[in-house]
């Protein structure tokens, strides 16, 4: 054990935080820490590293624990470089390094050489002989170039401090990394960077982090907040949500199959209790005892976002749904992007991938038509209907309220229609009256969802549509638009929502498209067996790359067996709910006085219970094998 916290509560004045959290880290392992905004995650570090103390409960150490943390926000105005900083870092060696000197210099007899060749040796097995260059490597690769390591952190923003403190972190000598929303001002490059350091790092790891692709290649735990109790899961995040969605799946059924056998149990005992006759009375006093004994199933609370998302399409596009031919725009100050050709078939999703500043927004506003290209061709296909997402919000008026700027975009919806869309998206009660300009981005992005949802577009364009959404609130996105019966084209920087949406990648270039049939991992695995220079026509992906092709009918033959077993499960679903509904018909029956004399009656009764009994049985396997399958 290294760490571990028991029970833990914390108050923040009358307001309950953190309520009953374990935790328990061991050598090596890798935990995230995950839940919605202000479940207490920066409180529980804090916690950990003795900088807050718990309410309730207790925090344990291994002895002599060297612990790297580092929080959310640092302020340092002091006079040292970048490079010394995260150099300093190891006093430890520098200290050593200075007296492997001073012995140089007086080393006069066997003794003192015999302590330099020792403490050489130590130095040596503590990595001195490369942690400057060590510190080097990680302050590039956290995005730092040469000529700016001599800059003195007093002139560095906010970010700039974050990153420099987490080079200094990682090339400190610790025992266990605390690192509290590490990748906030890191690029796609850095977050690459730390990715791979982090899953090679070789002592454990606790981290707060909102990048699921980020969080499935570096942790092998997930400490859950949003549940009560909070709940540990092991593997990635996700295997964390798989496994989170069958335990409520369960639980739920469970809670409200018990539910319904203490309901039916209460039947039964007023109704024995309503014969009025001594031995009624006291079956019903034996089943009452056995009631009270009975171990209730709590239910799990779950405090993630009840966000209700969908998308209809209300008509079906052609399978021609869009071609882009040689497009290109060019501004007054030069080339922005040339060469631009792709096409859309019904059902595609596409994600368009480029550098920051390549033009991947552009493009979309071309398709929607609010920007005029330079030069190309742009056809949508028979029956599109577009419905668009800007990442901008400019789609919405500031000066309306959110019911106004639903009801104004779809005038003929009655109020009531309104105020249940809005619902589902987290919009309740006196919600629906704040103003657009009031708004927190995520709200204006839920806003603009809504409106989205409503269109019954066939054709969804998303400008990075994950901006300002939790994490919660992303999966919940990811499984409406994976449903969603249309086409979809969109941008996002969210490695893990391409990953888990696009089944076509657009890279934009300087020289045109790349394509790649499969999702993110596959464009990653692709990427550096292709140059990057050569634009891929859609026949020429056709023909040079056939493994994509393979591996997007070996992703359509997982959806169909998925499909499969979700028909099968939701059928057995309703066979058991009709067999539990003739065992209470039968239970019924075995307490109607009007069977009580009638032995044969009670036989035949009794007999078609045991039979609804063992039909049962095999089916409750069936669900639950059903219910991990899927």
């Amino acid at each position: 054990m290294i760490i571990s916290a028991n029970n833990i509560t914390k108050y923040f004045g009358e307001e309950k935080v953190l309520s009953d959290v374990s935790i328990q880290i061991n050598n090596n392992e890798k935990y995230a820490i995950t839940g919605s905004n202000g479940t207490g995650k920066s409180t529980l570090l804090k916690i950990l590293i003795n900088e807050l103390s718990p309410d309730e409960g207790e925090v344990n150490k291994a002895k002599n624990i060297r612990i790297g943390y580092l929080a959310q926000y640092i302020d340092n105005s002091s006079k040292d470089t970048i490079l010394s900083t995260v150099i300093n870092a190891r006093q430890d060696l520098i200290l050593m390094e200075n007296k492997l000197s001073d012995l140089e210099k007086n080393m006069t007899d066997k003794k003192s050489f015999e302590s330099h060749e020792k403490l050489l040796k130590e130095f040596q097995d503590k990595g001195g002989l490369y942690y400057k260059s060590l510190a080097h490597s990680v302050l590039k690769g956290l995005g730092f170039f040469e000529d700016e390591m001599n800059k003195t952190l007093d002139v560095l923003s906010g970010g700039e401090l974050t990153r420099v403190f987490l080079a200094r972190i990682l090339v400190e000598d610790n025992d266990l990394l605390i690192l509290d929303e590490p990748i906030n001002h890191l690029d796609i490059n850095a977050i690459s960077y730390l990715e791979n350091f982090l899953s090679s790092y070789n002592k454990p790891l606790i981290i707060v982090a909102h990048d699921r692709y980020f969080l499935d290649k570096v942790v092998d735990h997930v400490l859950d907040l949003n549940t009560s109790p909070a709940r540990t899961y092991k593997g990635n995040y996700t295997s964390f949500i798989s496994q989170k969605e069958n335990i409520l799946l369960t639980n739920e059924r469970e809670v409200e199959k018990q539910n319904k056998e203490i309901s039916h149990q209460k039947e039964v005992i007023e109704k024995l209790q309503s014969f009025n006759r001594e031995k009624s009375i006291k079956r019903a006093e034996s089943r009452l005892k056995v009631l009270d004994k009975m171990d209730v199933v709590d239910k799990i609370i779950d405090n993630t976002s009840d966000i209700r998302l969908y998308f209809e399409a209300s008509n079906r596009s052609g399978d021609d749904v869009l071609s882009v031919n040689e497009l290109s725009c060019i501004y007054d100050d030069g080339k922005i992007f040339e060469n631009v050709s792709f096409e859309l078939k019904r059902l595609d999703r596409a994600a368009l991938l480029g550098d920051n500043g390549t033009g991947k927004s552009t493009i979309l506003k071309m398709i929607t038509g609010n920007k005029d290209k330079t030069s190309g061709t742009i056809k949508l296909g028979t029956n599109v209907d577009i419905g668009y997402y800007d990442q901008a919000q400019m789609n919405l008026s500031d000066d309306n309220t959110i019911f106004q700027e639903i009801h104004n975009m779809y005038p003929d919806m009655n109020n009531t229609k309104v105020r249940n869309s809005l619902a589902a998206l987290g919009f309740v009660q006196d919600d629906v009256n704040k103003l657009i300009k009031s708004l927190s981005g995520g709200e204006k992005g839920r806003v603009s969802l809504c409106k989205l949802m409503l269109s019954d577009a066939n054709f969804l364009i998303l400008d990075e549509p994950t901006n300002h959404l939790d994490m919660e609130s992303k999966d919940i996105l990811e499984k409406a638009l994976i449903e969603y019966e249309g086409t979809l084209l969109f941008v996002s920087h969210d490695r893990y929502f391409v990953n888990k949406v696009a089944t076509k990648v657009l890279e934009l270039t300087d020289n045109g498209i790349n394509e790649y049939l499969g999702n993110y991992d596959y464009y990653i695995e692709k990427k550096d067996t292709i140059n990057n220079k050569y634009t891929f026509t859609s026949k020429e992906v056709e023909v040079k790359d056939k493994g994509s092709k393979e591996d997007w009918k070996k992703q359509k033959e997982v959806a169909a067996k998925k499909n499969k077993l979700k028909r099968e499960f939701n059928q057995i679903e309703n066979q058991i709910e009709k067999l539990e509904e003739e065992l209470e018909k039968l239970d019924n029956e075995l307490l109607n006085p009007d069977n009580a004399t009638n032995s044969a009656k009670l036989n035949e009764l009794t007999n078609n219970k045991n039979e609804i009994n063992l039909e049962l049985e095999p089916l409750y396997e069936r669900w639950e094998e059903l219910s991990q399958e899927i």
